[in-house]
């Protein structure tokens, strides 16, 4: 059995499905995060931790912020590199950032709080946070109310993300508090290629065997040809149904 760590640390070896496959965050969601910290004149300074290929890096830096990406995979910032100019990149994780004490208002981890130690990294991010700067996790899942997105994934196994936000949820400890949520529903339209990357861009299906990759893609393009349209310029497409679940709370 792969352990969680392995898998915690093998996005890399995947990088251009993560990029290709994995959706974009909604911005309402990254304002909503960033809400408490946002001062008249004055330039956010947010981390993005667990930053992978940047898909949330991206989203932060067009609110006007000043960010830096944190990831434990070197792989993952020097493909993130390659998709947001000019943003400065760090080896780290949430337990352990190379960034000073007080030194961001914000700290934002996207699809990542499920890998960390909870007490560890609470208070390191308690560390690198100003007083009153805001803690900010976000996931995009899929609407598994629709019944062949629920059937996606039991084709190629549900990850801990969703796991822990179907069973006892988000939890943060000292120095930070009470968590305030809130949930955004919109649709993908995504072709075939598009969600094959997606799926070839989990933990789950990285680290596994050849012959369990290969069944787990026939079933998902299976899916895909039960459920596919034709779009406006005449391809297949799928319309995969997701929540954007975000949660923020502040450092005393």
């Amino acid at each position: 059995m792969v352990d969680r760590e392995h898998m915690s640390t093998s996005f890399g070896v995947a990088a251009d499905a993560y990029q290709a496959g994995r959706p974009d965050y909604p911005a309402a969601a990254v304002r909503w995060m960033l809400e408490p910290v946002v001062r008249d004149g004055v330039r956010v300074r947010v981390a993005d931790v667990g930053a992978g290929t940047g898909k949330l890096t991206r989203i932060i830096a067009e609110t006007g912020a000043e960010v830096v990406a944190v990831d434990p995979d070197p792989d993952m910032l020097t493909s993130l590199q390659g998709h947001v100019r000019g943003v400065p990149t760090f080896v780290g994780t949430a337990e352990r950032m190379p960034l000073p004490d007080a030194a961001v208002d914000a700290v934002l981890l996207g699809q990542a709080w499920h890998w960390v130690d909870v007490a560890e990294a609470s208070i390191e991010i308690g560390r690198v946070l100003r007083p009153g700067g805001v803690l900010g996790l976000v996931w995009n899942i899929r609407d598994e109310s629709v019944p062949w997105v629920a059937e996606l994934t039991r084709v190629m196994h549900g990850s801990h993300a969703e796991e822990m936000l179907a069973g006892n949820g988000v939890r943060v400890a000292p120095p930070f508090g009470v968590l305030e949520t809130q949930t955004w529903t919109w649709t993908r339209v995504i072709s075939r290629t598009a969600l094959r990357d997606m799926v070839l861009s989990r933990s789950y299906i990285i680290t596994a065997t050849d012959d369990e990759r290969a069944r787990i893609l026939a079933g998902v393009d299976e899916l895909f040809t039960a459920n596919a349209r034709e779009d406006a310029d005449g391809g297949e497409v799928v319309d995969l149904p997701y929540r954007t679940e975000a949660f923020r709370t502040l450092r005393p």
